[in-house]
């Protein structure tokens, strides 16, 4: 089931993407009053999740919205709190980024590489990245699947992960890549403000399951970049989350976004770094696609 937050006639929606993949039912219309997805996240009965299921089915009970009146925004428009992100995920990636800059980047970790994002607002599916000029002269792109946790998660063994995932996205980790060399910490090149495009919906776990094999892509200016499979992800989902959940409460809500393959503007030679008018899309399979400009 496909989840997304929407305007319509000047209003903010929740809603579902019917069974057709071309209209979409309204939450509010099934008797569902949720004012943001953070809070249906956290609060949403399984009963009610069945309700949306049956109405995206049966859609014809309820008053339809094609998708081409709509405008889509990021389906979790303000993070509770900040991204937990997983560097160096693919070994393609680890690889370019070596050759990219061996002294931040060339490192033999025995264990995962966490980071945090911080993210004020998300930027729409199809929204503005701010190029921010005066701070950044190497914009890069990071095309990623990230997963939303269901409910409070301390102490989960990995076998029962998936109890505590809700639902898939895609982001584009957008890198001000000269500000996160700079610094030890690579927090600030990664958190300036629309560093964050999301969507293009927040597709329920149980269509994608804990070892998704899902091709990902991005694309710049219609060139493909980056095409693998997240199936390639070398620190795997339920480790992620019995390793993190070990130390610290996940609380609901939480996203942590999965690292991203090689093909980013730094793995070129000369990089490829973005410039102003430069579109960006990425896209994995089963999500959908969100494609962003540089302003």
């Amino acid at each position: 089931m496909k989840l997304l937050t929407f305007k319509h006639n000047d209003n903010v929606y929740l809603g579902a993407v019917c069974e057709c993949g071309k209209t979409v039912v309204k939450l509010s219309d099934v008797g569902l009053n949720f004012n943001s997805m953070q809070t249906l996240i956290q609060n949403i009965m399984d009963s009610e999740l069945e309700l949306i299921r049956t109405a995206t089915k049966t859609c014809e009970i309820f008053k339809r919205i094609p998708l081409s009146e709509i405008e889509l925004l990021a389906p979790i428009r303000y993070p509770a709190r900040d991204i937990i992100c997983l560097g160096l995920n693919y070994a393609d990636h680890i690889e370019e980024a070596a050759r990219f800059n061996s002294k931040k980047f060339g490192i033999n970790m025995p264990k995962a590489v966490y980071f945090s994002k911080r993210v004020n607002e998300s930027v729409a599916p199809f929204g503005k990245i701010p190029s921010h000029p005066k701070l950044c002269d190497s914009l890069d792109y990071e095309a990623e699947l990230a997963l939303v946790i269901s409910k409070n998660a301390r102490n989960v063994a990995a076998k029962d992960a998936l109890e505590y995932i809700f639902g898939y996205t895609i982001i584009n980790d957008v890198s001000a890549r000269n500000v996160q060399t700079e610094h030890k910490q690579w927090y600030f090149g990664k958190s300036l403000d629309g560093f964050c495009p999301m969507g293009p919906y927040l597709v329920t776990s149980d269509e994608i399951g804990v070892y998704p094999k899902l091709k990902i892509q991005s694309y710049v200016n219609g060139e493909l970049r980056q095409n693998s499979n997240t199936d390639n992800m070398i620190y795997k989902i339920p480790q992620i989350i019995e390793e993190l959940s070990s130390g610290m409460t996940l609380q609901a809500g939480s996203i942590i976004a999965l690292g991203t393959p090689s093909g980013v503007g730094l793995g070129f030679n000369p990089p490829k770094f973005l410039k102003s008018g430069d579109t960006v899309v990425c896209k994995i399979e089963n999500i959908g696609e969100i494609s962003n400009t540089v302003e």
